[in-house]
């Protein structure tokens, strides 16, 4: 059924907007009628609607999440969850935002809660998500969870921006050196070369070394970029496959500092999210089920339905997570403690700002030994091809003023 976006004015004159499900036009404004509203402004979605849920397909990145989740945290402790949606909605940048938020609007408006409305948004909204708004709108303390989920988003973000910040820089100078060494290689070098076959004499192994391996990336160089790419067409075709996706996961998690990043990172997440639902009042089941899916590595992921199994046949949450055997010993002893106190969410809390500082020294300890090491090695590998070239021109003025 086809979706139409309205502006209408209510008994108060207050402009109201929305998307309403029609046959048609003339439909969509007796609908409006019946609901005593007055329409002013009609136009076609562009999306369709299939068993009562929107065709709005638009998917929120996380920075766009975060910041509607904190407005609206702010806005519903102050006014109604209708006006603080129309207010979010009416204030947003991006069309699409506006466009989710406004069909939200409108499905609240219609009688619907505000979890029930977001599930009828397509993927604009994370299952977690609303599973937590499902809990504080249980518990009559939604405000409160909105807070604490745009806390977590928001940590979620600048973790994520710490970890883009740190890798730009080197990944900029690692793509300078390999661009520096390309240059040398492929113009200069053969260039040198031509003056040196003139000399007429036997070059030094060094300066033979680097003049084959110019030759050879001139020969081979595009060959060996176009089996690269395929290589990479074709693992990210068997990325598809759950086996070699399951190995690949796994052998990543065995890397010495790229896997314990990876668990620190995952753990950490785990913890504020458990944290909240503990807090919340949400059933740890649920949320741990949910966010299984959201897992990206198979390993973990896994291990996190494990936890769920073993949970529901009447184990502890500590107890789980040492059989999963993914997790930092840190967030077990922590998870242990507050089962024992009775203040597993506390706990749970503490333990993700430990994880979350671990992270941020280990990337910045990190990241600030591999500068250097890239530059070392750019120096090493330019200061090599110069000495091969200046070799045979010290060896020639020798021979010239011996």
């Amino acid at each position: 059924m086809p979706a139409f976006d309205y502006a209408a004015l209510d008994a108060r004159g207050v402009t109201r907007h929305g998307v309403i499900d029609a046959p048609g036009p003339a439909e969509a404004r007796e609908q409006l009628a019946r609901r005593r509203l007055v329409p002013v402004r009609i136009d076609p979605a562009g999306a369709t609607v299939d068993s009562g849920r929107t065709g709005l397909l638009e998917r929120f990145s996380a920075k766009d999440l975060a910041l509607v989740t904190r407005q609206l945290s702010t806005l519903a402790a102050a006014m109604t969850l209708e006006e603080a949606l129309r207010t979010v909605g009416a204030q947003a940048e991006k069309r699409a935002v506006r466009r989710v938020l406004a069909a939200t609007h409108a499905h609240v408006l219609e009688g619907f809660r505000l979890s029930e409305a977001m599930a009828r948004q397509g993927s604009a909204f994370p299952p977690l998500y609303r599973a937590m708004v499902a809990a504080g709108e249980g518990s009559g303390a939604l405000p409160d969870i909105l807070e604490r989920l745009a806390d977590l988003l928001e940590r979620e973000q600048q973790v994520r921006g710490k970890l883009v910040t740190a890798l730009v820089y080197p990944a900029a100078l690692a793509l300078t050196a390999v661009a520096v060494v390309v240059a040398l290689m492929a113009f200069v070098v053969p260039k040198v070369v031509e003056q040196f076959d003139s000399m007429g004499r036997e070059l030094p192994l060094l300066t033979r070394v680097v003049i084959g391996i110019s030759d050879l990336m001139a020969a081979w160089g595009l060959p060996v970029v176009l089996l690269l790419a395929i290589g990479v067409v074709a693992f990210s075709r068997l990325l598809r496959r759950p086996s070699f996706r399951h190995r690949v996961d796994a052998t990543v998690l065995r890397l010495p500092l790229l896997g314990r990043l990876v668990r620190d990172v995952h753990a950490a997440r785990m913890a504020r999210t458990l944290s909240i639902m503990v807090g919340s009042g949400l059933p740890m089941l649920e949320g741990l089920a949910i966010t299984a899916r959201t897992v990206h590595n198979r390993v973990l992921r896994g291990a996190t339905d494990r936890m769920v199994a073993s949970i529901r046949e009447g184990g502890s949450l500590s107890g789980a997570m040492r059989r999963a055997g993914v997790f930092p010993p840190t967030l077990l002893y922590m998870t242990t403690s507050g089962e024992d106190s009775g203040r597993l969410g506390p706990m749970l809390e503490r333990a993700a700002d430990y994880l979350e500082r671990e992270f941020n020294t280990f990337t910045t300890v990190a990241m600030s030994l591999l500068e250097p090491l890239i530059i070392v090695v750019l120096g090493g590998v330019v200061a090599v091809i110069v000495l091969a070239i200046l070799l045979p021109i010290l060896q020639f003025n020798s021979l010239v003023l011996g």
